[in-house]
């Protein structure tokens, strides 16, 4: 396994702070896991205040996953994964999944958050198959110039970008908003024969909520946030590709009869929205 910053450099024992609370050990702490600290327990608490199905959503959009990359591997011959904005190592991750299918699926794990590195780095060792990279997942020519893509994602070979439950990460005013990112990873992967996009997102009806949920997480994570956006917003990013059934859903109801399948939480406060998409 290969580890790089975004300079391509390799990377040297990474730090991270444990009094300011991380979106990928929030996430984790939502999943149930236990790679997160007392900052983030409390980041959490006040996040259930105002989306006390938060629990349920991370669950559903990890179950998600499990089912786009299964059906990736099996039914469309993906052996290729480019996961942007992965987060810690969790139940089942990606390199698992596709793995239990085709032991020689490769995977390419980004994340700027030091802790994912660190963890990664440790849990990822051996296998020739899967690299982990600290980077902004904004920096799309770095990322596919360096090694670990160049190594592991040949092109000709199904691949698949993954960014699921990330781009409301990224502000829409920020250097790369969230769908010039997604059309920038698109163009890069039109070599790839077939290439696919998935993509969930976290979005509300309700404008009120929007802006409370956005504003909170901005708080929470010291502005390392973007924002709730909206349906149409998610659909716009699959622009120029061709949808796969059911379309673009709230992520439960995304071939729901595949295995671990789940029901959609019971209040809307906000809810996972996405799909998959084949590139042309």
């Amino acid at each position: 396994m290969v580890a790089l910053q975004p300079d391509a450099e390799i990377v040297p024992p990474v730090t991270y702070d444990p009094a300011q609370p991380s979106v990928a050990r929030m996430y984790d702490l939502l999943l149930g896991g236990h790679a997160h600290f007392q900052s983030d327990r409390d980041a959490v608490r006040e996040l259930l205040k105002v989306a006390p199905s938060s629990v349920d959503v991370a669950a559903i959009n990890r179950a998600f996953l499990v089912r786009t990359v299964e059906t990736l591997v099996r039914d469309y011959g993906v052996r290729q994964f480019i996961d942007h904005g992965s987060g810690l190592p969790t139940q089942r991750n990606v390199h698992q999944i596709a793995q239990e299918i085709d032991e020689r699926c490769r995977v390419v794990y980004i994340d700027n958050d030091p802790m994912v590195m660190h963890t990664g780095r440790t849990l990822l060792e051996g296998n020739k198959n899967t690299a982990v990279i600290l980077a902004d997942m904004r920096h799309t020519d770095t990322i596919f110039s360096s090694d670990p893509v160049k190594d592991l994602i040949l092109p000709g070979v199904p691949t698949a970008a993954l960014f699921i439950s990330v781009l409301h990460c990224i502000p829409e005013k920020g250097p790369v908003p969230p769908a010039q990112l997604v059309r920038q990873v698109r163009e890069r992967l039109t070599a790839s024969a077939p290439a696919y996009m998935a993509i969930s997102q976290l979005v509300s009806p309700h404008r009120q909520v929007r802006d409370r949920i956005t504003a909170l997480m901005a708080e929470l994570t010291n502005d390392h946030w973007g924002e709730v956006r909206t349906e149409h917003d998610v659909i716009g990013y699959f622009d120029g590709m061709d949808i796969l059934e059911p379309g673009v859903v709230e992520v439960s109801q995304w071939r729901p009869d595949a295995a671990g399948g789940r029901a959609a939480q019971k209040s809307d406060e906000w809810t996972e929205f996405g799909g998959v998409a084949r590139i042309r």
